[in-house]
């Protein structure tokens, strides 16, 4: 992706954090089949390989799973916050009106070649591991293992599992980096009066520059 010096973001754990907070991460691929894109939940395991190694499952329906099984190269988008940038949040545009409106958002673009996996086992795990990522939070988790054996088997017949090494991660932090200070502050304080909840953390991520 496009990328300008200021809004680049280099820090591993950083963008593990983002990447293992985003719910919904969206696979693109292109191939025989064209070019193809998929929204999926993912596991991001940090440990695993020099950037990570992201888990998914994608239909055994879905015939992106076949260009990825031929060696056609991923990228996993990982979306962020994002919020419109009205030019009059600048207090410098009483002395200089030459501003334009512009976009502040976060993003994680992750690269690798793509595992397709078969094996019933482990797809089993890489269900049962997004599963329980999902339902920690509730008072009474529901398992993969709650499900009858032979529903779950036919289920595992229709999915194959994706397993993506990470070999290049990029990320993009634009939050006003290229503006003064003051102008900075003026975003920020603009996108925490904003109603809008994403304009609100978009606003919380600027305090931490």
């Amino acid at each position: 992706m496009y990328n300008s010096k200021p809004h680049q973001e280099h820090d591993l754990d950083r963008l593990h954090q983002h990447m293992q907070g985003t719910r919904l991460a969206m696979l693109v691929s292109h191939g025989e089949h064209g070019l193809l894109a998929t929204h999926l939940p993912v596991l991001v395991d940090t440990h695993e390989g020099e950037f990570g190694t992201v888990y998914a499952h994608l239909a055994r329906a879905n015939r992106q799973w076949q260009d990825l099984e031929r060696g056609a190269e991923a990228l996993l988008v990982f979306p962020g916050a994002d919020a419109y940038v009205s030019p009059s949040y600048y207090p410098s545009k009483a002395d200089n009106p030459k501003v334009v409106p512009t976009w502040n958002y976060l993003a994680v673009h992750a690269y690798g070649p793509a595992e397709v996996i078969h094996s019933p086992e482990s797809l089993l795990e890489i269900v049962s591991r997004l599963t329980d990522r999902h339902e920690r939070a509730r008072q009474t988790p529901w398992k993969v293992s709650d499900a009858p054996r032979d529903y779950l088997d036919g289920m595992l017949r229709a999915i194959v599992g994706i397993r993506l090494p990470i070999a290049r991660l990029q990320g993009a932090r634009k939050l006003s980096q290229n503006r003064s200070a003051e102008d900075i502050a003026g975003v920020r304080e603009g996108l925490e009066a904003s109603s809008d909840h994403l304009d609100n953390q978009l606003a919380a991520q600027m305090r931490q520059l």
